[in-house]
C-alpha cells in the first residue's frame, strides 16, 4: 500500500484531494465538464490562464503538473509527473490516449517532461521521461510516435538485464520539428530545429537542423527546401482555408 502510494501523489493529503476531485468532475462529460474541471483542478495542479481537460483524463503527481493558457488535454490523456514534474506550453494539445510519464522512481538527476508553445502531440503518443525529455516550440508529433530517455544495461549475459540497471541521458527536440506516424526516439538523441522524421524511423543519432531523415536506422535523405524527387509541386493549403499553387504546377 506504502508503495501504491508513493507512485500516485507526493502525500497521503495530496492523494486524497486529487482522488476526490477525478471522483467528482473528472468523468463529467460536454462542455460543462471541461469548464468544471478548469475551475477545480486548480486546486490539484499549476494551471496559467485557462486549459481544456477532457473527461477521463488520468493525472497522477498532479501538483508538480503545469499546464499553460489554451492547453488541450484529449480524452484518454495520462500524465505521469512523479517526481521532477511536467510542463505544458501554452497552446499546446495533447491528444487521445497519449502517455507522458516521468517514470523515475530511482532519483535520476534529470528526470521530467516538457513541452514547448503551440506544440501538437499526436494520438497514443509515449513519451518517457526519466533522463529528461525537452520538446520545444511548434513541435508536431504524429500517432503512435514513442520518446523514450532511457535505456536498459544488458551488457553481462550472466545476469538478467532487469538486474543490470538503467541509463538515462536525456532527448531533445528543438523548435520547428515534424516527427511521422510511428516514428521512434531512443536515449540521447538531440533532433535539431526545423528538422523533420520520416514515418516509422527508428533515431539513434542526432538529426542536423533543418534536415529529413529516415529508415532503420535513421539517417539524411535531403535537406529541408530541396525538391522532392518527383519534382511535382502540390497544391499548399493554409490556417483558415486559404490554398496557393506553387508556379508552375500542374494540378489537373
Amino acid at each position: 500500500m506504502r508503495l501504491y502510494l508513493h507512485r500516485q501523489a507526493t502525500s497521503l493529503p495530496r492523494y486524497l484531494l486529487e482522488q476526490l476531485l477525478f471522483a467528482l468532475v473528472g468523468g463529467v462529460p460536454t462542455v460543462v465538464g471541461v469548464g468544471l474541471r478548469a475551475l477545480l483542478y486548480r486546486l490539484i495542479l499549476h494551471m496559467d490562464g485557462v486549459a481544456a481537460i477532457e473527461d477521463g483524463v488520468r493525472l497522477r503527481y498532479a501538483s508538480l503538473i503545469r499546464l499553460g493558457n489554451g492547453v488541450y488535454l484529449d480524452q484518454g490523456v495520462y500524465l505521469h509527473a512523479c517526481p521532477n514534474g511536467i510542463t505544458i506550453g501554452e497552446g499546446t494539445f495533447v491528444m487521445h490516449h497519449a502517455e507522458l510519464h516521468v517514470y523515475n522512481f530511482r532519483n535520476l538527476p534529470h528526470a521530467g517532461i516538457t513541452v514547448g508553445r503551440n506544440s501538437l502531440i499526436g494520438e497514443y503518443n509515449v513519451i518517457r521521461g526519466q533522463g529528461g525529455v525537452r520538446i520545444g516550440d511548434r513541435v508536431y508529433t504524429s500517432p503512435l510516435v514513442q520518446i523514450a530517455a532511457v535505456n536498459h544495461v544488458f551488457d553481462d549475459p550472466t545476469r538478467p538485464f532487469v538486474e543490470q540497471g538503467i541509463t538515462a541521458q536525456g532527448i531533445t527536440i528543438e523548435d520547428d520539428v515534424w516527427i511521422g506516424a510511428g516514428a521512434i526516439i531512443t536515449d540521447g538523441v538531440t533532433v535539431g530545429r526545423g528538422a523533420v522524421v520520416a514515418a516509422g524511423a527508428v533515431v539513434t543519432a542526432d538529426v542536423p537542423p533543418h534536415t529529413v531523415v529516415a529508415g532503420v536506422p535513421a539517417r539524411v535523405i535531403r535537406n529541408v527546401g530541396e525538391r522532392r524527387g518527383d519534382g511535382r509541386p502540390l497544391p499548399i493549403y493554409y490556417a483558415g482555408g486559404e490554398a496557393r499553387v506553387p508556379m508552375g504546377a500542374d494540378v489537373r
